[in-house]
């Protein structure tokens, strides 16, 4: 496979990259497996309801059993009165982790990859550095590559690169060691550094 590749004089050319992970089939239910399992991975957990039990008052019964011409009540708690507790509520016990092992994992990112190729939005480049941490220099190459809405992998962290892409929405920055399934599908196109590139066919091969 050849990932297309923009030159710094912006002259465009390809690169020849690794079947193994840029030609890989589309596997689509592993990687809405993959995806969820991240999702709920990265969930805060802190959410707190209350019970009937936990919930304060209602220890009198409203209302005596008979002859009132209302339906029974025992409390003013119950889950079906207002203010009551909740039958099924949220807890910060409950574990939302699914199991994923690595070799799904590797073989989801291949999968997301390969389709990102297959649908050019996958674009690599060189070396993707700022001198100075300014938006308006990042905006200016974003331009030049046609990107408004993108993800860009570098093979090292530039602190510059990442302080000029704060103020862009829909523009992120990470080193390939934190390139993650969501972030690879939320964004329109990627951009993939020639070391970045070499780094991801050496962790997923």
């Amino acid at each position: 496979m050849k990932v297309p590749m923009m030159n710094g004089n912006g002259t465009p050319s390809e690169l020849q990259v690794s079947d193994a992970v840029f030609a890989a089939a589309f596997n689509e239910p592993l990687v809405h497996q993959v995806v969820v399992a991240y999702q709920a991975t990265g969930r805060q957990g802190t959410r707190k309801q209350k019970t009937r039990s936990e919930v304060r008052g209602g220890g009198r019964k409203p209302w005596r059993q008979k002859g009132t011409g209302q339906a029974r009540a025992g409390t003013i708690r119950s889950p079906l009165w207002r203010g009551g507790g909740k039958v099924f509520p949220a807890s910060p016990d409950e574990n939302f982790t699914h199991k994923v092992n690595r070799k799904m994992y590797r073989g989801a990112l291949r999968s997301i990859l390969s389709e990102l190729l297959r649908q050019g939005r996958l674009l690599s480049v060189p070396e993707f550095k700022l001198d100075q941490p300014k938006t308006k220099a990042l905006w200016e190459k974003l331009n030049k590559l046609e990107s408004a809405d993108v993800l860009i992998v570098t093979d090292t962290w530039d602190n510059n690169l990442a302080l000029a892409a704060r103020n862009l929405p829909g523009v992120d920055v990470l080193a390939v060691s934190a390139a993650d399934p969501v972030s690879l599908i939320r964004h329109e196109k990627v951009i993939l550094t020639q070391g970045a590139i070499k780094q991801l066919e050496e962790l997923l091969t």
